[in-house]
């Protein structure tokens, strides 16, 4: 069930319309079209050898919400207070993020306003608001760490150490594992961050889809052509998989630089699935010098 809508404008106010409580925006909810999955475009083209027809490619529409809004009136705000309000936090052509809160989920959509028509003349006022969002799904609003590996914290109050000659005080704990499985719930299928910290020298370092087999090498002859050395203790490398946000770089010294090129031109931009997908990595040698994390956001179809 639907427990409230929140609107953001782009200056950062936000207006929480609760669907049992319309007194504290002002708004009540008379219905939202455009929260389930967007339309398919799916392009076909007739078949010269057979009956029906051939299937070249598919996309979703972009995704339109409407909303019907009642003005509220309990006496603390006039008609046309509340009316501005609607300007307000709903400007034309600017951008709005759109929040939906159910039992289950939390879905955000980034949209622009495309119309805001007011009912002025009515017994009844109210407003039907149009928004317009190119991404068409939903996103979860948080993001979801995978660890292949890296530091535990091992510390904790009181402690002592009764031996004067072993260390018997473990403040964190390195460990290795080469391959973990991000477990994804949503709808479909998403791209992701990988963040991989080196703590020394790594050769030749490989990521590796297990379930289909696929792989995106990292070239350290092309690294050293690039940059003058080798992955070394300090770098930190962020490669997206995201559509419309792909990148691979690297930090060092304090230096972003952009290194692109050293992969593989037939390389896989990785993306998860619903349900298990489990990564991997490989390195020619240095492999225990890699800490290695997986960040993903849930993309849901609809809410």
């Amino acid at each position: 069930m639907i427990q409230s809508f929140t609107v953001i404008n782009e200056t950062g106010e936000f207006l929480v319309l609760e669907l049992r409580s319309p007194e504290k925006s002002g708004f009540f909810v008379r219905k939202i079209d455009g929260l389930g999955p967007v339309k398919s475009i799916i392009n076909t083209s007739e078949s010269l050898y057979g009956d029906g027809g051939v299937f070249n490619s598919s996309r979703l529409a972009q995704r339109n919400i409407i909303l019907d809004l009642g003005f509220y009136n309990d006496g603390q705000e006039t008609m046309e207070e509340i009316r501005n309000k609607s300007y307000r936090f709903f400007p034309m052509k600017r951008p709005l993020t759109f929040v939906v809160t159910t039992d289950t989920r939390v879905g955000i959509a980034t949209g622009f306003v495309e119309t805001n028509d007011p009912d002025i003349f009515s017994k009844e006022e109210s407003a039907q608001i149009s928004l317009l969002c190119p991404d068409p799904f939903f996103y979860g609003n948080d993001i979801i760490e995978t660890t292949f590996s890296g530091i535990t914290n091992n510390f904790e109050f009181p402690f002592e150490n009764p031996s004067l000659t072993e260390k018997l005080i473990e403040f964190g704990l390195v460990f290795i594992n080469t391959n973990a499985n991000v477990f994804y719930s949503g709808d479909s299928p998403t791209g992701v961050i990988f963040y991989i910290n080196f703590l020394g020298s790594v050769n030749d370092l490989t990521i590796i889809d297990y379930n289909s087999g696929e792989s995106m090498p990292i070239s350290s002859d092309k690294l050293i052509t690039l940059t003058g050395s080798d992955f070394v203790i300090g770098d930190q490398v962020i490669i997206s998989t995201i559509k419309g946000n792909k990148f691979i770089i690297l930090i060092r010294g304090g230096n972003v630089i952009n290194i692109l090129n050293t992969i593989d031109i037939n390389a896989t931009w990785f993306t998860i699935d619903k349900g298990d997908n489990v990564f991997t990595y490989t390195a020619d040698s240095g492999l225990s010098n890699v800490q290695f994390r997986v960040e993903h956001r849930v993309v849901y179809e609809g809410v």
